[in-house]
């Protein structure tokens, strides 16, 4: 009778090393997505938001709020074939109220979700955030990284987002969630707008890796640039190189995607765009040990209830809003995402 006492436990504590060491090398697995415009219906009068109100022209209401959380968050769980994304840069928010309504739908609620959120400066109140699994994430701070334009001191944009902590593996991990100035007055006249918003984070990106040059980053957002667009190419020197990558240098998982095959996140005038990047440090690929990834990680999710098909034959993102036309589509963006591997399992 003896012996079974001591083997019973024995055993269990067995069972649950082995489950605590599958939990840790379990794919991690990071999305990033613009949800176009996800507004609560109360109006805010230091922000511009009454457009996202019942009284306004779009008359935007509790109903049409809950549908959209509903359709996001079935979005949010399609890109985990078995669980729920880890860790997910959301673009477009109004606050961290909607967050907690995003995060409390039965689709996400068993992810049990922490939230990092500070309210930016823009005149809309649309902010990013990051989103985590607390049981796959260990999160440790965060910072927003103000953005200025020296040509213009009224003008102001989204904060950048730096959320840092440790992964399951147990290692240091580093996350920048952007949406950098819009092209709303053409592409050339406002991209100076987007170049300081890449100057401000290579400034932050720099200073991390002076501290740590194997510091493990990814690097998230709507960025309204493509991957060779000089603010990505020449200032945040995230590029296609796959042959001897160096400190310093980012490689753009999008890039090929958009370059080599045409595909794109953002449809406008008849043409996809790349706007919506997953970049990363080189210390995520080619990995020995820990969290890594391929070259070929970046993923676009594209399922056929996500678009809506033109008279024409186009398919482009189903949208909520058209002007003030009610369309009530998910969003006007597709979300990407990587899955990052244990070296182990990383494919060479």
């Amino acid at each position: 009778m003896l012996h079974k006492r001591i083997i019973l436990p024995a055993l269990l504590l067995f069972a649950l090393a082995f489950t605590q060491l599958t939990a840790q090398e379990r794919p991690f697995t990071i999305m990033s997505y613009n949800v176009e415009n996800l507004f609560d219906t109360i109006d805010t009068p230091v922000f511009d938001d009454t457009e996202f109100t019942p009284a306004s022209k779009k008359q935007w209401n509790t109903e049409k709020y809950n549908k959209k959380l509903t359709d996001l968050s079935k979005v949010i769980s399609a890109v985990g074939k078995e669980n729920l994304p880890d860790i997910i840069g959301l673009i477009e928010v109004e606050n961290r109220k909607v967050l907690e309504d995003l995060v409390n739908t039965p689709s996400l609620k068993a992810g049990g979700y922490g939230i990092v959120h500070e309210e930016s400066p823009d005149g809309r109140g649309i902010d990013v955030a990051l989103i985590y699994r607390k049981d796959r994430f260990a999160y440790e701070g965060h910072v927003k990284l103000p953005v200025a334009f020296p040509f213009d001191s009224t003008e102001t944009t989204r904060d950048i987002l730096y959320v840092f902590g440790k992964a399951p593996d147990g290692m240091d991990i580093h996350f920048f969630v952007n949406h950098w100035s819009s092209r709303i007055g053409g592409e050339r006249e406002t991209e100076p707008k987007r170049m300081y918003c890449a100057v401000t984070l290579r400034r932050s990106v720099d200073l991390l890796l002076s501290r740590d040059s194997r510091a493990r980053i990814v690097i998230m957002g709507d960025f309204n640039d493509e991957p060779t667009n000089r603010s990505l190419m020449s200032v945040l020197q995230a590029s296609n190189k796959r042959k001897n990558i160096s400190v310093g240098e980012f490689y753009n998982l999008m890039y090929d995607k958009h370059n080599l095959t045409p595909q794109g996140t953002y449809f406008y005038q008849g043409n996809w765009n790349m706007l919506d990047h997953l970049i990363v440090s080189h210390s995520l690929l080619n990995v020995k040990s820990g969290y890594g990834c391929t070259y070929d990680s970046g993923q676009i999710l594209r399922e056929e209830w996500m678009l809506f098909k033109a008279k024409n034959g186009d398919l482009s993102p189903n949208r909520t809003y058209g002007g003030p036309n009610y369309y009530g589509g998910i969003s006007d963006h597709l979300p990407v995402f990587l899955v990052l591997e244990m070296a182990k399992d990383v494919k060479k």
